[in-house]
């Protein structure tokens, strides 16, 4: 069982959880994720770590409650505990002096990427980061990301803050008048793709992180797999951070439609045993 120390809503629908994880901590690096199982019940649910403090042996996650197993996520306090927690598993990020890296984060994907773009700028790169949501209230962690950033850049798909318009945007402003060398976005999969298509052309890095469905999380159930130049490659394993300009997107986007549907079909089971316990 692993505790949670504190919870705090970021958003109506997105939720940041402190745990007691010290041995995860220890080894922790920017770009890793764990695999968590709320109960004897849940499914394993990958996610991608906010931060950690290595000191307190605590990790930070953030999630948004959007199917069952993150609304029941969402659903519990302080003092309570998470039945299963591995980690960190996958590769980190490679963490090198590049020059000028511009690290993007859309909706919830801000979390993941701002310890990334901490240790980016902690090995002497400049960091110019953009953050991202559908509107005002999916916002969050604002000061966080100006705190380990040279420069920061707020969208708002409506306009209810700061600029209007997606982060494709301003990306595609930044990469015509400065040298960038290398693009991180964490985000929707929909985004993704779209900031891989606006460096392609100015031939920038671009690394994405999919952070897809999984069981083991050792490459042994194949759950994972995608096809990123050709080749077959395991998000757990070989990732979960993958080249943008190689990843072919149909197949992500196709193995997301089927998930989505019984994701759904789960949720609606599950908030229909909580209007019963009512």
């Amino acid at each position: 069982m692993y505790k949670i120390l504190s919870k705090e809503k970021l958003t109506p629908v997105i939720d940041c959880l402190k745990v007691e994880a010290p041995a995860i901590a220890k080894k922790a690096r920017a770009g890793q994720f764990v695999i968590i199982r709320i109960d004897e019940v849940g499914e394993r649910v990958p996610l991608t770590l906010a931060d950690w403090d290595a000191a307190a042996g605590t990790i930070t996650l953030v999630a948004m409650e959007i199917g069952a197993s993150t609304c029941k996520l969402g659903g519990l306090q302080t003092g309570g505990s998470i039945l299963n927690l591995v980690g960190p598993l996958g590769l980190p990020s490679e963490i090198e002096k590049f020059g000028t890296v511009v690290c993007v984060g859309g909706g919830v994907g801000i979390a993941p990427v701002h310890p990334i773009a901490r240790s980016l700028r902690q090995a002497g790169n400049k960091v110019i980061s953009i953050i991202g949501a559908r509107n005002k209230d999916l916002l969050f962690w604002e000061d966080k990301m100006r705190l380990v950033s040279d420069e920061l850049i707020v969208t708002t798909d409506d306009g209810s803050y700061a600029r209007k318009g997606l982060v494709t945007e301003p990306l595609k402003e930044i990469l015509e008048r400065e040298k960038v060398a290398r693009v991180v976005a964490i985000g929707p999969a929909i985004m993704m793709k779209f900031c891989s298509l606006t460096t392609k052309p100015f031939n920038v890095p671009t690394v994405v992180s999919l952070n897809s469905i999984m069981v083991d999380g050792t490459g042994m159930c194949g759950c994972c797999r995608l096809s990123v130049g050709g080749q077959t490659r395991f998000a757990c394993v070989d990732g979960p951070e993958f080249d943008g300009h190689q990843v072919d997107w149909d197949i992500v986007f196709d193995r997301q439609k089927v998930y989505l549907k019984e994701e759904k079909e789960a949720l609606d089971r599950w908030k229909e045993c909580q209007c019963q316990k009512s």
